[in-house]
């Protein structure tokens, strides 16, 4: 139907009447022009009267249609109905309006002959007809709209829900958000300074906090010395998301130094039945930011977190009074223990199969229990360091995760070194059979990690767990290591710290001068390093083959090879040494999977991106499983993530 031809026809009645005038008038002047002026005018009116006649058999047979599909409805029967009403064709076009309607919608004003999206948001007959109801807003007032559909008519009606909606919307903007802020890296500052320079920088970063919470509705209460607690509504938080929560950087424009500034972690629980439960997701979120490295945003709701910031790294902490509080904890429960069995993570290298001879160690010499290493030979990295130590310690030193899973009882201990995630632990099998469980790792936290544990002994700022044991190794028992076991300790501090580059603080140094005074020698620790001449090309076969995109090298491994796993990560390595490279990534396949080797030298946080991926590890080194996948399709999906995803640079 052409859009108010019932109101356009007087219009061109008047026309046509004023073209026979003019034709009246011609026949005085040229009896040609009349005759073209009044089969003009004839010809106007004959369409008009076509048009007329065509639109009110198409109203005839819309209102017979919904007539016919709707038994016992007529014309006076909708009229005398209360909720607003309209008859439209298949288009969209309204041929009859009820009263209602037309008060209650048009504002008394007619509407045949408009267009039904006029008065639905744009809507279309089609997108009204749904079984829930299309929600529409019409002249500051909100309807549900409902239809029901023949084969040329469609009836809708406009019920007007204004109040429940606004009130639903209002309720859903108010909830409230727990916010518990943490002033993370005060004491460390406060080392540095003097007592009017710390109460400058607390000052700062409280105000720049109390203007945060001006700009909401809700509040900041100081809780403790740099604690805090925030409550915010909704409408809110939701800005704090999408601005990626820009009050950590504002934080880190206090400033002591060039290098030294301060930094904040927050704990957000949204989305709770109740404040309570509000409450304790916020505290379980700030210990997970914390365990991440500080200074950034995790945001809880129901089992999911999302993460905001972590662009600085660690702070390490001097003082080593939680290591000796640990340390006695540890030796108890291995002293109430019949056994202890000690694992790391799938594919263990150095880090990970050092520190489980450091703790081997310290648990049979200095606490006199029968300990095993828990390794899977076929799969490991450092089968070298294995045999040495075997050959020296003997074969009842290491078993493999089926041996382990015979002997374990009920009163074993098991200790899980250089990971906190059950789905990457050595041997699954095992870790579930444990009744009791300690953790000792360095890793960031991850969201799917090991719950439950007697002893949760986790540091992201530490370098390395062979780090994390050679001090808990100094208070469990001092002439616990040899010659051999200290090797093994330094070979996974090297390899973690990348030659003592990467992540490397006071009590690094401190651990490896620990080590050497046992008789660490660096020169076998180097020869643990080398490479067969087989890895060495293919190794440097991916670094020519590697494409820099967005400050980030991608290379991959086509072939396969015995050592293609050492390869790719000292491949990953090699590419963080190229002109304008913040963070590379290293792709080869495996038995049913990729796998990407991601590093860094802190610029840019490789643990955000593996974990889009299904991975994790530290801000400077991380790795991810691919299932079911090819090789073109992982290096896609690595790319989308990298353009999605706002790396921060960490500030120098």
């Amino acid at each position: 139907m052409k859009k108010k031809i019932w109101a356009a026809s007087p219009i061109f009645f008047i026309l046509s009447a004023v073209m026979l005038a003019m034709a009246a008038v011609s026949w005085f002047w040229d009896k040609r022009v009349f005759a073209l002026e009044l089969l003009v005018a004839l010809v106007a009116i004959v369409v008009v009267l076509t048009g007329v006649l065509r639109f009110r058999v198409y109203v005839n047979t819309v209102l017979k249609s919904a007539s016919e599909a709707f038994k016992g409805l007529d014309k006076n029967s909708l009229e005398r109905f209360s909720v607003p009403s309209v008859i439209t064709g298949q288009g969209g076009d309204i041929v009859w309006a009820s009263p209602s309607f037309v008060q209650d919608v048009c504002d008394g004003k007619s509407c045949v002959g408009e267009l039904i999206t006029q008065f639905s948001s744009g809507k279309s007959v089609q997108q009204l007809l749904t079984r829930k109801g299309a929600d529409v807003s019409y002249g500051g007032k909100r309807f549900t709209v409902f239809g029901v559909s023949s084969q040329d008519a469609v009836i809708l009606y406009f019920i007007e829900d204004t109040y429940y909606k606004e009130t639903s919307f209002e309720y859903t903007e108010s909830r409230p958000s727990v916010l518990l802020i943490l002033f993370d890296n005060r004491e460390e500052l406060a080392r540095d300074c003097t007592d009017g320079q710390e109460a400058q920088i607390v000052a700062q970063v409280e105000n720049t906090l109390q203007k945060w919470a001006g700009q909401t509705t809700g509040f900041l209460k100081k809780l403790s010395s740099g604690r805090y607690l925030m409550l915010v509504e909704e409408r809110h938080m939701r800005l704090f998301v999408q601005q990626k929560f820009q009050i950590l950087d504002e934080i880190r424009n206090v400033r002591l130094d060039e290098r030294r500034y301060a930094t904040i972690s927050i704990g957000v629980g949204r989305g709770g039945k109740s404040l309570r439960e509000c409450e304790a997701w916020a505290r379980k979120a700030l210990d997970m930011a914390l365990g991440r490295g500080g200074d950034q945003v995790a945001l809880k709701q129901g089992d999911a977190y999302e993460f905001f910031g972590g662009v600085s790294k660690g702070v390490e902490k001097r003082d080593k009074v939680r290591t000796r509080v640990i340390a006695s904890t540890l030796s108890n429960n291995i002293k109430d223990s019949d056994c202890v069995f000690i694992m790391g993570h799938r594919y263990s290298d150095l880090d990970s199969v050092g520190a489980s001879i450091g703790m081997w160690s310290a648990v049979t010499k200095g606490q006199e229990r029968p300990a095993y290493v828990v390794i899977d030979r076929a799969q490991t990295l450092s089968i070298p360091l294995v045999k040495s130590v075997e050959k020296e310690a003997g074969d009842g030193m290491f078993l493999s995760p089926s041996e382990a899973l015979e002997r374990i009882t009920d009163n074993s201990l098991l200790i899980v070194v250089d990971t906190h995630s059950q789905n990457f632990v050595e041997s699954v099998e095992l870790y579930e059979k444990a009744k009791r469980v300690v953790v000792i790792d360095h890793h960031r936290m991850m969201v799917n990690h090991i719950e439950g544990a007697i002893i949760f002994y986790h540091e992201p700022y530490a370098s390395s767990a062979s780090e994390m044991v050679t001090e808990l190794v100094q208070y469990l028992g001092e002439s616990t290591l040899n010659r051999l076991e200290a090797e093994a300790l330094l070979a996974g501090i090297t390899l973690d710290t990348k030659n003592f580059v990467l992540k490397t603080g006071v009590r690094t140094f401190e651990a490896a001068a620990f080590l050497r005074r046992k008789g660490a020698d660096t020169v076998e620790v180097k020869r643990m390093f080398s490479n067969s001449i087989d890895t060495y090309k293919a190794k440097y076969q991916m670094v020519s083959g590697a494409e820099i995109f967005n400050n980030c090298a991608i290379a991959s491994a086509d072939e396969k090879s015995p050592d293609i796993r050492v390869a790719a990560a000292q491949a990953a390595d090699e590419l963080l040494g190229i002109e304008d490279v913040d963070a590379s990534f290293v792709m080869y396949p495996s038995p049913g999977q990729i796998n990407i080797s991601a590093r860094s030298l802190g610029a840019i946080n490789v643990q955000v991106i593996m974990e889009k991926l299904g991975g994790g590890g530290h801000q400077t080194m991380a790795a991810a499983q691919l299932k079911d996948i090819t090789m073109e399709e992982a290096r896609e999906k690595l790319v989308s993530i990298i353009n999605s995803l706002d790396i921060h640079r960490a500030k120098k």
